[in-house]
């Protein structure tokens, strides 16, 4: 077994409202910053072992589909790395 890093970004889709990153974004215009557009993220690491690579993968992306994401709402990436 390996020790791999997985990385989940976890985002809402285009088009689902984001209260969060709209605040954030009005701040950051109150503060002088042009933007075109912004949203928020959120982002877990998971340490865990695995026979390979891909089946780190694979275990990290039926985390997120059960857990850490709603595939309604959510659009996700997983980078995975080994340790």
């Amino acid at each position: 077994m390996t020790g791999y890093t997985a990385t989940v970004t976890v985002r809402l889709k285009e088009g689902v409202l984001d209260p969060e990153a709209e605040t954030t974004r009005r701040a950051l215009e109150r503060l002088g910053f042009e933007l075109e557009g912004f949203r928020s993220a959120e982002r877990f690491e998971i340490d865990l072992e695995a026979q390979d690579e891909t089946a780190a993968q694979q275990r990290a992306e039926e985390m997120t589909e059960r857990l850490l994401a709603n595939p309604t709402i959510h659009d996700y990436d997983i980078d995975v790395d080994q340790r």
